[in-house]
């Protein structure tokens, strides 16, 4: 007996929909779906052959003093700058707290390497202030291995720039066009000499910008998982378009390397200060004269306000742009000219970029409203000495003057006296300019009368006591 045909054809029908639906889906999806334009991998090898004639190398050769009193939270207790460990000054550290016997601070020989890159075909280059910290004398070689004597033209260490001239013409050097915007997630390529290995190419992407670091910075940083190392300090970070985005200047890192995580001054930023630098040899920034915090989410409510956002104004400095604009403690800074603030470091960043005699619009908030207030700011480079305000030498050696009211709440003290020069029998026992005088013996300090009385009597042995990097010790002075 045959078969029935008509269930069979039926399964087939059912069978073939079936087919027809999960070959068609695919394509119907594809169609849903937002054509992306397919973009070819950019040209790196081509970028690097372009840019790898204007990075130099950096030698750096010179004295650091070392100071052996021992560190606290942290700190360097002789207030250099360091990268990762330092095993020296460890090791004079431990040596000193064992068998005692060194002198309080020591100079000993400096020889770093960093990076840099040319922007003028007459021989100037750009590259980090740390890097040519504590120079005698600073040599340039070329990609074509040619060497020069550079001269340091000035630095700035609020924003890690320095501008270097060498004597040499018709250099290839970088063009310093504003870059188009940065985008979260675009390669980049930085070149650089890390650990002395010159013309070293490295590739990543832009992991962030306007990256505020711990402390008082004025740089909003671009961060960037391109490998960055000790030595690539200086060097140019470049998209790719070709175009010097930001000079590479700090890594995080547990270890002293590289760690995936960098971080670069804004090309801007640099070109800024670099033109104060070639125009008049230094660099002036503004200043409001604040004490700020971040906001967190009980201190935005604390403040009513819907989230946390803006800089918090904890301290107001006397005579300052803050208090002559009526800034009050507890106001919370939303904007600047317009811009919004969004952490307290987006604060100290418009500051850092702002000039002195500016005028700007601060929105802020207080008491659940908001208000408009104007300030013209200060200069934040400070003054220079002058002879009126400074102690005389005396025997110990030391000029002094008063702190000022940003500086005591910056160090912590509510008297001393700040040590502008030194020399004879003080500098020999290790005191340096920027200490702060709290006592002498046991006379605290908190006038340039107090200082000059007890120089005047001091006998042959005195005992000063110093606060460096947060650091009290006394240091043994004995005069001649």
């Amino acid at each position: 007996m045959p078969f029935p045909q008509q269930p069979l054809q039926r399964q087939c029908c059912v069978v073939g929909l079936i087919l027809a639906f999960v070959l068609a889906a695919p394509c119907a999806w594809a169609q849903a779906q937002p054509a992306r334009a397919l973009v070819a991998l950019p040209d790196m090898a081509g970028i690097a052959a372009q840019f790898a004639p204007t990075v130099v190398n950096i030698s750096v050769s010179g004295t650091r003093k070392i100071s052996t009193a021992p560190e606290a939270n942290g700190n360097s207790a002789d207030g250099a700058a360091q990268e990762g460990p330092d095993p020296m000054r460890d090791f004079l550290r431990d040596f000193q707290q064992r068998f005692g016997g060194l002198p309080p601070l020591m100079n000993l020989p400096v020889h770093s390497e960093g990076s840099g890159f040319i922007i003028s075909a007459d021989g100037v280059i750009l590259t980090n202030a740390h890097v040519v910290a504590d120079a005698d004398e600073v040599r340039v070689k070329l990609l074509d291995h040619r060497e020069f004597a550079a001269k340091v033209l000035g630095a700035d260490k609020l924003t890690d720039i320095a501008v270097l001239k060498i004597e040499a013409t018709e250099l290839s050097a970088v063009s310093l066009a504003a870059p188009s915007p940065l985008r979260v997630g675009e390669w980049v390529l930085a070149i650089g000499s890390p650990y002395g290995f010159e013309s070293t190419v490295t590739a990543g992407v832009i992991s962030a910008t306007k990256r505020n670091l711990p402390g008082d910075s004025a740089v909003p940083f671009i961060q960037t998982d391109a490998a960055i190392n000790p030595g690539n300090s200086g060097g140019p970070l470049i998209n790719m378009r070709g175009e010097v985005v930001g000079i590479n200047s700090q890594i995080y890192s547990r270890t002293g390397g590289f760690q995936g995580l960098s971080f670069a001054i804004p090309i801007d930023v640099a070109q800024r200060v670099a033109q104060q630098i070639l125009r008049t040899g230094q660099v002036h920034h503004a200043k409001l004269g604040v004490g700020v915090q971040e906001l967190d989410q009980t201190l935005a409510q604390a403040f009513k306000l819907q989230r946390p956002q803006g800089a918090l104004i904890s301290d107001v400095d006397p005579k300052s742009a803050a208090q002559r604009a009526g800034v009050l403690i507890g106001d919370v800074v939303l904007a600047v000219n317009g811009r919004a603030i969004d952490v307290s470091g987006d604060l100290s960043s418009a500051m850092g970029q702002a000039q002195p005699g500016d005028a700007v619009e601060l929105a802020i908030w207080r008491d659940g409203a908001h208000r408009t207030v104007h300030a013209r700011l200060d200069d934040a480079t400070p003054p220079a000495p002058s002879a009126a305000v400074l102690a005389p030498k005396g025997p110990l050696g030391l000029a002094l003057r008063p702190l000022q009211a940003d500086e005591k709440r910056e160090s912590g003290v509510s008297a001393g006296l700040l040590v502008e020069a030194v020399g004879g029998a003080a500098e020999r026992a290790g005191v340096l300019a920027g200490d702060l005088l709290l006592a002498i013996d046991a006379s605290p300090m908190g006038s340039l009368a107090q200082a000059n009385a007890a120089q005047a009597k001091a006998g042959k042995s005195v005992a000063l006591l110093i606060q460096r990097d947060g650091t009290k010790f006394y240091l043994p002075l004995r005069l001649p």
